[in-house]
């Protein structure tokens, strides 16, 4: 049907992502999935049930705006227990409908045309597209390649009167790599006496390998006075289409979040909250996820090692990175695509993760999959 109205677009240069284009072209070629970072396996079978005990119960009906009292409890607790600080449950801590709506009404609620964002490339799709949707401009500093860190040096030169927002994300999407103290005393030096909001991305938080320690914004007090933290229960409990997470804040700042969230969504789902509640009352059930996903990553590591990749270190998250301009001299979009066609691999190329299509000769490995897929992956790999 052809539209009667004239169309005028806020983002005329965006198109479908890189993931439906990669999961499509799989479908196509049935390839195998090393793409999505979502798991190909079942979560607890007692999570399920969890759910559909608070269904029989009653409760499919709104939950309240900021999420089930019992939930936001049991998030205090885990997180003055994990990282020191107390939230208020009332006050300073959202459910939200998922990661994503969390990144949207924080963004939304707190940058306003004419101000500037500062966030790190290679980097998660959605956040320069929110930051320009609020009339504001996001302004990317790449991360090194060779070794994945942060030039904080940029990013003071970077920071003017414009800046009201820095986006981080440790464990980080999609390079592995995580915050360590350096990174936390540079930002926190940098944000100091300042009115810059940090937003942590942390939906990966109860994933970092070797022992390390996940550096959330509130585990440090100058930085969490400042910060919003958004983390996700379908990373943690392998439902990523439940679509619930939450926020956390200040009560200043969870004030204005919450006035987007209640136009947005207004509540997330109601049975998931009281089934995450219960989950949390065990708190093995997040924290042996970092063993979980270590032992994966090993796994698929090992299985590539005589492969002609070079393997980038993965300190945290579901992700690994696999140089291949060792050995070919396309461009990561058309390598990831010869890949569904000839190996029957899909991979995502990591230009998919720059505003401006950085062409970097590395594709991006999920390691979140059942053992016999990373195996069997790993084995046509091996064969490019």
């Amino acid at each position: 049907m052809q539209s009667a109205c004239s169309q005028r677009s806020k983002l005329p240069d965006v198109g479908t992502t890189i993931f439906t284009v990669i999961g499509q072209l799989s479908a196509e070629h049935q390839a195998l999935n090393l793409s999505q970072g979502a798991p190909n396996f079942a979560c607890q079978p007692q999570l399920v049930e969890a759910v559909a005990q608070a269904m029989r119960a009653g409760h499919n009906q709104y939950a309240p705006m900021s999420g089930v009292a019992a939930l936001r409890a049991a998030l205090a607790d885990k997180v003055e227990r994990l990282y020191g600080a107390r939230y208020d449950a009332d006050e300073e801590i959202t459910v939200i409908a998922s990661a994503s709506e969390g990144l949207y009404s924080a963004i939304s609620a707190l940058v306003h045309p004419g101000d500037e964002v500062i966030y790190f490339e290679p980097a998660f799709d959605s956040y320069a597209p929110i930051v320009r949707l609020q009339g504001a401009t996001p302004i990317a500093i790449k991360l090194s390649l060779q070794d994945l860190h942060i030039d904080w040096d940029e990013v003071a030169a970077a920071i003017n009167s414009k800046t009201r927002m820095i986006i981080v994300n440790s464990p980080h999407n999609p390079t592995g790599s995580v915050f360590g103290e350096h990174d936390i005393e540079r930002l926190t030096a940098l944000t100091r006496n300042t009115d810059i909001v940090i937003l942590s991305d942390e939906v990966y938080e109860h994933v970092v390998f070797d022992g390390d320690i996940h550096h959330s914004m509130a585990r440090h007090p100058q930085l969490a006075e400042r910060s919003v933290i958004v983390s996700s229960f379908g990373k943690t409990y392998h439902v990523t289409g439940w679509r619930v997470g939450y926020c956390m804040a200040p009560a200043a700042l969870m004030d204005e979040i919450r006035k987007v969230h209640q136009f947005m969504v207004f509540s997330a789902d109601t049975p998931m909250q009281y089934a995450f509640a219960e989950a949390l009352g065990n708190p093995q059930s997040y924290l042996g996820l970092a063993d979980f996903y270590q032992q994966k990553r090993d796994l698929l590591a090992s299985a590539l090692q005589d492969s002609r990749f070079e393997l980038l270190p993965s300190r945290g998250s579901f992700f690994m990175l696999a140089r291949f301009s060792g050995f070919s001299s396309e461009s990561d979009n058309d390598f990831a695509v010869r890949l569904i066609r000839e190996a029957k691999v899909a991979t995502i190329p990591l230009s998919a993760f720059y505003s401006d299509g950085t062409d970097t000769g590395i594709i991006r490995l999920s390691f979140s999959k059942d053992n016999e897929t990373l195996l069997e992956g790993a084995r046509r790999l091996c064969q490019v």
